[in-house]
């Protein structure tokens, strides 16, 4: 296995929109490894192709504390959306931001896992959350985009400055 580069915003590779995948092999089973392995050395909860430069429809999440509950979603369309929760979010392409988003409070999700088999899964609360930002990221949306210009322009602003601080 081995750890990928996560694109950080600006980065207009974010803004691709991923294609279905339709090769299900060894390759792909080597790429959601990977994606795992970044996720967890990244200290993320979420992880979709697109952050990696894949422009498939791939998204990886564990929200377990032991980050022994790994879900894949490969091709994910949500089938059922239901409530509304706002959440605080982060992005592993926005290092150090953070921002309220309203979501569904739980999803329908249909997919397909690593081999091709179709699954459904049924999510609430902040795993939904999770997925739907996910699905974005394979949307070429990010959650900046949720918020209003003003706050949107603040917290980008922010994150400008710590990463000329980092550099």
């Amino acid at each position: 296995m081995s750890v990928l580069t996560i694109l950080e915003f600006p980065d207009p590779r974010l803004r691709t929109v991923a294609a279905p995948v339709t090769v299900f092999d060894d390759k792909l089973k080597q790429f959601v490894d990977d994606m795992y392995e970044t996720m967890y050395e990244a200290n993320g909860v979420g992880l979709a192709a697109t952050q990696v430069d894949v422009h498939q429809r791939v998204l990886v999440a564990d929200m377990s504390d032991d980050r022994n509950e790994p879900l894949v979603l490969i091709n994910p369309e949500i089938v059922e959306k239901d409530g509304s929760q706002v959440y605080q979010e982060g992005c592993l392409s926005f290092p150090g931001v953070y921002a309220d988003v309203t979501r569904a409070l739980s999803v329908k999700v249909r997919a397909q896992d690593v081999t091709g088999k179709d699954i459904v899964v049924e999510a609430e609360g902040p795993l939904a959350v999770c997925i739907q930002h996910e699905m974005d990221h394979l949307a070429g949306k990010v959650f900046v985009d949720y918020l209003s210009p003003l706050k949107r322009g603040m917290l980008l602003k922010r994150m400008e400055k710590q990463r000329r601080a980092s550099a």
